[in-house]
């Protein structure tokens, strides 16, 4: 695929899955910092010509630090390959080859990427696993209670069903509705508790 002219929107695409956080821990030398800071920069430009890019970041833990740690997003599995797999990003990574040391990568999709660390926070700060169960069910209860009560005004003769039908009709319904609109509103709303450092 030939890159997009900078600045020029994405061709319309059919999405192949979720999103892919893809988190990559890399270790510079201090006085590489300025060069590597560039290069950094460098391949967003590059990545940003490619459709289906949704942003990245990058944060180290304190001013000395040789660890950064860094996001980039994509929008999914056949987007990200595409940059993945580019002559674009080949080069591009040559160039960097003596300025950084890669570490450590990880690709977050699902449930996990609901949970995904901001830009500007390293991915190790992601909450922990009970704090997201109850991410999911305050978004979960009100929307599963809603359709509750709408099918039973609506259509009486929904609870008539046996279990199978109901519920599979139900998980149909609502799945979408989570993945793509509660569950985004509700990490926002609530992620500064997600986010906050446990007590020692």
């Amino acid at each position: 695929m030939t890159p997009e002219e900078p600045g020029a929107a994405p061709a319309p695409r059919a999405l192949s899955g979720p999103p892919v956080t893809v988190s990559i821990t890399r270790l510079v030398e201090p006085d590489r910092i300025p060069d590597a800071t560039c290069w950094v920069q460098s391949g967003v430009n590059l990545a940003n010509r490619y459709p289906g890019f949704l942003g990245s970041g990058w944060v180290r833990s304190h001013a000395t630090s040789r660890e950064w740690h860094m996001l980039y997003r994509f929008a999914d599995h056949d987007s990200l390959a595409t940059w993945e797999n580019s002559d674009d990003r080949l080069r591009w990574l040559d160039v960097g080859r003596d300025l950084v040391v890669e570490s450590r990568v990880e690709k977050r999709t699902g449930i996990e990427g609901w949970f995904d660390a901001p830009a500007d926070t390293p991915a190790s700060s992601a909450p922990p696993r009970w704090k997201q169960a109850v991410s999911i069910w305050l978004g979960f209860f009100p929307v599963n209670l809603v359709f509750t009560i709408l099918v039973g005004i609506f259509v009486p003769s929904f609870g008539h069903l046996s279990a199978l039908p109901r519920v599979f009709i139900t998980t149909v319904v609502l799945t979408p509705i989570m993945t793509f609109w509660v569950l985004p509103f509700v990490t926002r709303l609530i992620r500064p508790w997600l986010l906050a450092p446990g007590k020692p």
